[in-house]
């Protein structure tokens, strides 16, 4: 089992910066990927970036490629997401997730979720 914990989330304007991070706990094994996805009223859940827990490949949507980075620290079990230059577009609860992930981008490859933390970008 693991325990995925959300936090950072907050009203940001446009064009500005924002960093979540996912306190992880519990059994983390090499083989996993860890996933940031976010959802947005109305909107099915999207896959925003992901990381591979050992040898560290990441992984981004198109949407967010260049202005988002997903790092994570395996001494400290914790995953962020550094998100700049944000825009309106990118309002949402973003959520955090582990698991095997073959597939790092497909939201059923996941096997664990945070709760989520809300991110609201004004324009």
């Amino acid at each position: 089992q693991v325990q995925l914990v959300e936090s950072g989330g907050g009203l940001v304007q446009a064009g500005g910066s924002l960093r979540v991070s996912c306190a992880a706990s519990g059994r983390i094994f090499g083989s996993y990927a860890m996933g940031w996805f976010r959802q947005a009223p109305g909107k099915e859940r999207e896959f925003v970036a992901a990381i591979r827990w050992s040898g560290g490949n990441t992984y981004y949507s198109d949407s967010v490629k260049g202005r988002f980075t997903i790092s994570r620290d395996t001494a400290k079990n914790m995953v962020y997401l550094q998100m700049n230059s944000l825009k309106a577009e990118d309002t949402a609860v973003y959520y955090c997730t582990a698991g095997r992930a073959r597939i790092a981008t497909l939201l059923s490859e996941y096997d664990y979720w945070g709760q989520g933390t809300q991110v609201t970008v004004s324009s």
